[in-house]
C-alpha cells in the first residue's frame, strides 16, 4: 500500500499516474521513490518520478545540506517546477507543497527536466561529457586524450588546495563556494578521463564507482566488519594490512609491487611524497620510538650536509665560486635530500604539513617581499644596487610590519 489516506494499490498509482500525463510518457522509463528515500538515491532528473508520501525516519537522512524530501526536490527542480498531485490528478508548484499550502496528496509525479537542465543530477556531468565528445560537440574535446588530460588534473587538485586552505584561514561563503567550484573542476577530470575509458570499451563510471566503493568498505574493516580500531595509528595499520593482502591477492611476484610503498606516486611533489612514503612506513612500524630520535638525526643530517659542502668547496652561485667537481655537487645534493626527509619527518611527527609549511612560508616571503619593494620605490632605492645591510633593513621594517597586522595577508 502506498498510504493509509486513500493512495491505494501501486498499480493504482500508477495508473492514476498514466492519466496525469500524455500518452506513454512512463513507458520510456520512470523512477519510483518514497520520500524517506529520496536523498540516498541516485536519481536520474531526465525521467519521471513518482514519489510516494512517506515520514522520515531515524537514519532515513544524509548529514548536512544534503537532507531529505521537500526541501531536497527543490533544489533539485527548483522552487516553481509543476507537479501532479496523486491520486486526483490536480497540480501545484514544489515551492506550493514544501510550504504546506498543498498537503492533499499521497504521492506526486514530476516532471523530467531536459538533459540541459538536469544539471544537479549525478548523471548530468557524465551526458555533458559524452556530448562534448560527440562528432558534433567541442574540438578541444574530441582531441583530449588520457595524457593530454593528465597535467589538468594536477593543475586542478592544487587549485583546489589553494581553495581548501583559503578557507581554512578564512571561512566564509565565499570560500565555501570557492570549494565546491574547485571540486566540481577535480570532478570534470574524472568525468573526462572515464568517459574516454568507456568509448573504447574498457570501463565507465559505474566501474569506477563500484571499485571505489568496495575498496573503501575492504580497506574499513573496523567499520564494515568484525575489526576494532580505537585510534588513527591503528586504522593506519589496518589500512597497510589490507592493502598488502590486496597486492598478494593480485598475484604479482615483483618485490617492487609487493612493497608499502610502491603505490606512492612519483609524480607527486617531493614533500608531500616524502610524507607519504614515512606515513606508510611509520604504519609498518618503521618510525622513531620518540620525537628526540628525529631530533638527534635532523643535528646529524646537517652536520653532514656542512662537511659535504666543504668537500665540494662550497660552491656559491651568486659569488661565482663553483664546485670541486661534479661527483662532490652530487654528494651535497643527496646529503640535502636527506636534511629534508628528516625535515618532513619532524613536521609529520609533530603533526605538522611540511609541503603547507612551505606554502605558508612561500606566501610569507611574497608579502614581506613586496612590502620591502614598495618601502623601497617610496624612498627611491634601487633593490638592484642597494647594499645588503639596507636591504636588511628593509625586511626587518616589513616583517616587523606584518607582525603588527599592517600588511594585507592576501597580497
Amino acid at each position: 500500500m502506498i498510504s493509509q489516506g486513500g493512495g491505494g494499490s501501486l498499480n493504482a498509482l500508477i495508473t492514476a499516474a498514466q492519466d496525469a500525463t500524455e500518452p506513454d510518457a512512463l513507458s520510456r522509463g520512470f523512477a519510483l521513490l518514497p520520500l524517506q528515500s529520496l536523498s540516498t538515491a541516485a536519481i536520474d532528473l531526465r525521467l519521471p518520478l513518482i514519489l510516494t508520501r512517506t515520514e522520515l525516519g531515524v537514519g532515513d537522512e544524509l548529514p548536512g545540506r544534503a537532507g531529505a524530501g521537500l526541501e531536497l526536490l527543490i533544489r533539485l527542480y527548483g522552487a516553481g517546477h509543476q507537479v501532479t498531485h496523486l491520486p486526483d490528478g490536480s497540480t501545484g508548484t514544489l515551492a506550493a507543497i514544501a510550504s504546506g499550502a498543498i498537503s492533499h496528496w499521497d504521492a506526486l509525479l514530476i516532471p523530467p527536466l531536459a538533459p540541459i537542465e538536469a544539471l544537479a543530477s549525478p548523471w548530468a556531468m557524465p551526458w555533458l561529457s559524452a556530448r562534448l565528445r560527440a562528432p558534433d560537440g567541442c574540438p578541444w574535446d574530441r582531441e583530449q586524450t588520457h595524457l593530454t588530460l593528465a597535467k589538468h588534473l594536477i593543475e586542478e587538485a592544487w587549485e583546489l588546495h589553494d581553495a581548501i586552505e583559503a578557507q581554512a584561514a578564512a571561512p566564509s561563503a565565499a570560500t565555501d563556494a570557492a570549494i565546491a567550484e574547485e571540486l566540481g573542476d577535480v570532478y570534470l577530470q574524472v568525468v573526462l578521463h572515464t568517459q574516454l575509458a568507456a568509448e573504447r570499451g574498457a570501463f565507465d563510471l559505474t566501474d569506477v564507482q563500484e571499485r571505489l566503493a568496495k575498496k573503501i568498505i575492504r580497506r574499513h574493516p573496523h567499520v564494515f566488519g568484525e575489526a576494532t580500531a580505537e585510534t588513527s595509528r591503528e586504522v593506519q595499520r589496518a589500512w597497510e594490512s589490507v592493502k598488502a593482502e590486496e597486492r598478494a591477492e593480485r598475484g604479482d611476484a615483483s618485490p617492487k609491487s609487493k612493497s608499502a610503498l610502491s603505490g606512492v606516486s612519483r609524480g607527486l611533489p617531493a614533500l608531500s611524497a616524502s610524507r607519504e612514503l614515512q606515513d606508510r612506513a611509520s604504519a609498518m612500524g618503521y618510525d622513531w620510538p620518540t620525537l628526540d630520535g628525529v631530533r638527534e638525526k635532523f643535528t646529524e643530517e646537517i652536520q653532514e650536509l656542512t662537511e659535504a659542502l666543504e668537500a665540494a668547496g662550497n660552491p656559491d652561485s651568486i659569488t661565482g665560486r663553483g664546485a670541486t667537481s661534479a661527483a662532490t655537487l652530487a654528494a651535497a645534493q643527496d646529503e640535502l635530500g636527506d636534511v629534508m626527509a628528516v625535515l618532513v619527518n619532524l613536521g609529520r611527527r609533530s603533526g605538522i604539513d611540511a609541503e603547507a609549511a612551505l606554502r605558508g612560508a612561500n606566501e610569507k616571503f611574497r608579502r614581506r617581499f613586496g612590502e620591502v619593494e614598495r618601502r623601497a620605490a617610496e624612498r627611491k632605492i634601487d633593490l638592484k644596487t642597494a647594499d645588503f645591510a639596507t636591504l636588511d633593513t628593509l625586511w626587518d621594517e616589513a616583517k616587523a610590519a606584518e607582525r603588527a597586522g599592517a600588511l594585507d595577508l592576501k597580497s
